[in-house]
């Protein structure tokens, strides 16, 4: 997946602004950095879970950069929150460890089986946490001895970090989806805008309401794909080899996640070691390929990679595509696509509504030999450093009381008046479990379902596959995997 951590440069100083009102980009060394902190720092609100014996200090290491936090202006930040931390925590030291993104993940492998491993380890998304199954603590019992409060959480939110290891997060920057449109393209087409309530009907051309669902979408989509000679899809002598401006872009990072737009599920069955694809995913998938090839209302794989045609990772954000769907945290580039553009409801399939959802916070490794004081620490990573840290990572706060000031951080980037109201309310119709959910030998199988990977560049690339065979061509190939996984 396009790491959204690593593409927030742009958003940092608005948001900056906003919320000290309210209360990949750069790189640091590729080998571990240790930060020692001690300048001074008001109260922590963290709960305080244990304390070392008197005189004593207990040592902490917190872990990045998994999903982003290593850019120079991120560090600064990062450092600050351990320095003020550690001032005002007496009995715990915590040490900052940066380790590049691409370095990551197979450092903090060697740390865990060399048995020296982090204590906390963020920020990180949950296809991030994934590739680390069974080493995340169950922090359940500590909520509990803590008293610690999550009811200002969206409870939906919280719960996608109840899995089979136990409650292994607590909310913290959330991503939410919508769907970006051009209005101006849908006044030209003469056009109503798609519906920005969730459950509310469409009005199409001749007057009449029907459901914003997949089906709508597409008949729209139509209405809006032209090509260089002013034809719309719909159209007799509609050239599809000659498009000027596409009627839809579905999000295709990863598969899974564009399955969750048509229903919330997983690949791995009850079992956990059996592929079952959910059958919403196998038609979200067909969907996207027809979208494509039949009814070329969206880009091919080679036009989507162009850097002629498509030079800012998103064709949304070129101005050139009248709605995308895409998660909150691709703000960064929309800008780009001119000062007419608005968040909608995403459509329905079979009367749900599910918006993708992705998500970020910091863990605790369960091997971890100070839990309560990593818990103290984690804790105060979600409170008194969550306005400074959301900042930095350009992340949209989880918790309720302060999407506010999110939404107003997310406002002052832009001249146009968005209606962020939109991506707040995907939060209800987020998809669970999350599509981003366990799967066997995680980092090998993203190589077939993942960005880049097989099956989502073959089908962008190539025109006249059978897509049942294709889909059960890559149950097979995924099992064959899962089957050789330890």
């Amino acid at each position: 997946m396009r790491t959204r951590l690593l593409r927030v440069g742009s958003l940092i100083a608005a948001v900056a602004l906003v919320f000290a009102a309210c209360g990949p980009s750069g790189s640091a060394s590729s080998s571990p950095a240790a930060v020692a902190s001690e300048s001074a720092a008001p109260a922590s609100t963290a709960p305080e879970t244990a304390s070392a014996a008197p005189g004593g200090v207990v040592e902490l290491r917190w872990y990045c950069c998994l999903g982003g936090g290593e850019a120079p202006e991120q560090k600064t930040v990062e450092d600050k929150v351990v320095a003020d931390f550690n001032a005002s925590h007496p009995n715990i030291h915590v040490t900052f460890e940066v380790v590049t993104y691409d370095q990551a993940n197979g450092q903090l492998t060697t740390e865990i089986q060399s048995g020296n491993g982090p204590d906390v380890v963020g920020p990180v998304g949950i296809g991030g946490a994934n590739a680390f199954h069974g080493q995340w603590l169950d922090l359940a019992p500590l909520i509990a001895k803590t008293n610690y409060d999550l009811s200002g959480f969206p409870a939906n939110v919280v719960d996608i970090y109840k899995l089979d290891e136990g409650q292994v997060g607590i909310p913290f920057a959330i991503y939410p989806s919508a769907l970006f449109y051009k209005k101006g393209m849908f006044d030209e087409a003469g056009l109503k805008e798609p519906p920005h309530k969730y459950g509310d009907k469409y009005t199409m051309p001749d007057g009449s309401q029907v459901d914003w669902n997949y089906d709508t979408a597409l008949k729209v989509a139509k209405l809006l794909t032209v090509d260089k000679n002013n034809k719309d899809a719909t159209q007799a002598g509609f050239d599809p080899k000659k498009i000027a401006q596409w009627g839809l872009e579905l999000q295709r990072d990863d598969l899974r996640g564009m399955g969750a737009y048509f229903g919330p599920g997983k690949l791995a069955s009850g079992d956990g070691k059996t592929v079952a694809i959910p059958d919403a995913w196998k038609a979200a998938w067909k969907y996207y390929y027809n979208a494509i090839w039949t009814d070329h209302v969206s880009l091919t794989g080679p036009q989507f990679e162009s850097k002629d045609i498509n030079p800012k990772d998103y064709p949304f954000f070129n101005g050139h595509t009248a709605m995308s769907e895409n998660f909150l945290w691709s703000t960064y580039g929309v800008g780009d696509a001119g000062d007419d553009w608005n968040l909608a409801a995403v459509p329905s399939y079979n009367g749900t509504a599910t918006a993708a959802f992705n998500a970020d916070t910091f863990r605790i490794l369960k091997g971890s030999k100070h839990p309560d004081e990593a818990f103290t620490f984690l804790t105060y990573l979600l409170g008194d450093a969550s306005a400074d840290l959301l900042t930095a990572y350009g992340g949209f706060p989880a918790r309720t009381a302060n999407q506010a000031a999110g939404i107003a951080a997310l406002q002052a980037q832009f001249k146009n008046t968005v209606d962020w109201q939109v991506a707040v309310d995907g939060i209800d119709h987020a998809d669970k479990p999350n599509f981003e959910d366990f799967m066997p030998a995680y980092n090998e199988s993203l190589g077939l379902v993942g960005s880049g990977g097989k099956y989502l560049t073959k089908w962008g690339n190539s025109a006249g596959l059978d897509m049942d065979k294709e889909i059960t061509s890559l149950q097979t190939d995924l099992q064959a995997i899962w089957d050789k996984a330890p």
